[in-house]
């Protein structure tokens, strides 16, 4: 109960140097390459998954944006993954990091703004002004669509970083209010208890709903521009 609420975000160091990067790149360990003609259940269920995710979220794309197929596949795999290995007892979750968010982020939405520019430059430009607006509103819609292009990266990383944020925070509070309760009122803590067992495993579907809406608005952006 000493312990500090915030104690699990802080970045973990090894002789004083963080190892961040070795934690981020574990993940990759978990999801095997097919490298056998008949691969086994595991294997069989993550081809399986990705290949419906994949193909429920690039429907949409033309050609162009079907290119990035890889790109967001790695993305919503890399994201779900860590999210999930935050779950797990002592472990760090690097997406309650903003700073790492926000890396994955601008470039992602960077990339698409600058594809739109490129290949649609008139339909990009006609966002920041509507058809049909009165002119002494001109200035001032281009100034606030302006705006809320610029919002979309720091909406993309602060919406992860807060939900994963406040789900491993409720655990943590309600796992110390289960053990301060074992010594007051048993009938309490076991209350309690199975509250924060359902709790988890809504963390469990937060985790992967979180990846998924991050991949799926980087997927919109990319539709509107490519």
């Amino acid at each position: 109960m000493n312990e500090n609420l915030f104690a699990s975000f802080i970045t973990p160091t090894m002789m004083g140097l963080p190892i961040v990067i070795l934690i981020i790149m574990f993940p990759t360990m978990m999801f095997p390459s097919a490298n056998r003609l008949i691969t086994n259940r595991l294997v069989a269920i993550q081809q399986w998954l990705v290949h419906l995710t994949s193909k429920q979220m690039l429907s949409i794309h033309n050609h162009k944006g079907q290119t990035w197929a890889l790109m967001l596949m790695s993305l919503i795999l890399f994201i779900g993954s860590t999210n999930l290995l935050g779950l797990l007892p002592h472990s760090f979750t690097p997406t309650t990091q903003l700073s790492m968010n926000l890396g994955m982020a601008i470039p992602l939405w960077a990339g698409t703004v600058l594809l739109g520019f490129r290949h649609k430059t008139k339909a990009s430009l006609a966002h920041f002004l509507p058809q049909g607006t009165p002119l002494p509103l001109i200035p001032m819609l281009i100034i606030i669509e302006t705006i809320s292009l610029f919002i979309q990266p720091m909406a993309l990383a602060v919406r992860l970083t807060a939900n994963i944020t406040a789900g491993h925070l409720l655990i943590h509070l309600i796992g110390g209010a289960t053990l301060a309760l074992m010594n007051i009122s048993m009938t309490t803590a076991l209350i309690t208890f199975m509250i924060l067992i359902l709790l988890t495993i809504l963390e469990f579907a937060v985790a992967l709903i979180q990846a998924y809406v991050f991949t799926l608005l980087v997927s919109l952006y990319l539709h509107d521009n490519a």
